[in-house]
């Protein structure tokens, strides 16, 4: 596989410190540039982050150096020097819009983390184990912004990653519905606990704008790609409740779920425990070997147990039984700044080289 140089978009950011993190020992991906606002623009990435480093593994050496661009005044020439961005920045969703589709006319490909474009009928949004066929949607899109090279690809909500896999396997039983109660990372927010003191000891009963996206994105994820854009499947119904709790990495979720064609337990086992997609066909470099891992125990997954299981990029599940208002109830796991987000993009980058559509 041939080296690509990449650019990250939004890199002082919780998110853009985890893509840091991830490209920089990346045996297919090189970091080229670094951008983030006019504030930080001209500053080393090491001054521009200052005490902001949030990661527990160290900065690396080779980015602390590197000297900052302004995301939106240096557009054309971070476009000229990459193959292509990861996005991850903190903007309002029409400025993120605007920002993503420029680098894409510029003929930059953009891995986005952002959620401004998971509406968007003609970009996908990708977890890659389970829809990767969205991709095929791109050249639509690419017809549509005029481009040969350039495109938008997003990543689904870092909640959905923990559910929406065990879902997905047990979709030949027909689900009717489903509810969804998330436990999450205050990582989620871009906080730590040193930045956010009022949260130890406490939990929030609200998310802004996240039981929507629990609710509305697995549909376009569960869809289709029909002529030149991607319709949202009707069902499964979803209904979620999401809260902000005390741990710092890894959201967790309480899932209850019923069918058409009730399964039996061991099948519902034995369907997660066979389950892989197009990244273990590929051996993609960040794919888990295992994506969907069952504990028998009664007290696992935990949130500091396994949060890190395959590198962050498998999904824990557990306490799968029979319910009294729905037909089964069970628990998941996943990192959220792993899966959830930048190592859901990064594999769906790789997923995205791999296929052709970056060249």
């Amino acid at each position: 596989m041939k080296k690509y140089k990449v650019g990250i978009i939004g890199a002082t950011g919780m998110v853009g410190q985890r893509f840091v993190l991830l490209v920089s020992n990346h045996p297919w991906f090189d970091i080229e540039v670094m951008a983030a606002s006019s504030r930080s623009a001209g500053k080393t990435y090491e001054e521009a982050v200052g005490n902001r480093w949030a990661m527990q593994d160290a900065m690396p050496e080779e980015v602390k150096k590197m000297m900052v661009l302004d995301a939106t005044a240096d557009m054309e020439k971070i476009a000229k020097s990459v193959d292509f961005v990861f996005c991850a920045v903190d903007m309002k969703k029409d400025e993120i819009k605007a920002l993503e589709e420029a680098y894409a006319r510029l003929e930059c490909p953009v891995i986005s983390n952002n959620s401004a474009h998971r509406g968007t009928s003609d970009v996908p949004m990708i977890i890659p184990e389970i829809n990767p066929e969205h991709a095929k949607v791109i050249e639509s899109q690419r017809k549509r912004l005029g481009t040969k090279r350039g495109f938008v690809a997003v990543k689904s909500n870092c909640s959905l990653q923990s559910y929406v896999p065990a879902l997905f396997p047990l979709s030949k039983y027909g689900i009717t519905k489903s509810l969804v109660c998330t436990y999450q990372a205050i990582s989620g927010a871009g906080k730590t606990f040193e930045r956010w003191p009022e949260m130890v000891d406490n939990v929030i009963p609200f998310i802004g704008g996240e039981e929507e996206k629990s609710e509305n994105e697995p549909l376009k994820i569960w869809g289709k790609v029909e002529g030149d854009v991607i319709v949202n499947a009707t069902e499964p119904k979803i209904t979620a409740q999401c809260l902000r709790v005390p741990v710092s990495d890894g959201h967790m979720a309480a899932v209850f779920v019923s069918f058409d064609k009730k399964p039996t337990k061991e099948e519902i086992l034995n369907d997660w425990k066979v389950f892989s997609g197009r990244p273990q066909e590929l051996e993609l470099p960040s794919a888990p070997k295992q994506f969907l891992n069952y504990f028998v125990e009664d007290n696992m997954p935990q949130t500091k147990l396994n949060r890190n299981l395959e590198g962050g990029m498998a999904v824990s599940i557990g306490r799968l039984r029979e319910d009294s208002q729905y037909d089964y109830k069970f628990v998941c796991l996943s990192h959220n700044t792993l899966r959830g987000a930048a190592g859901g993009a990064v594999l769906l980058a790789e997923l995205l080289c791999a296929e052709g559509y970056i060249d």
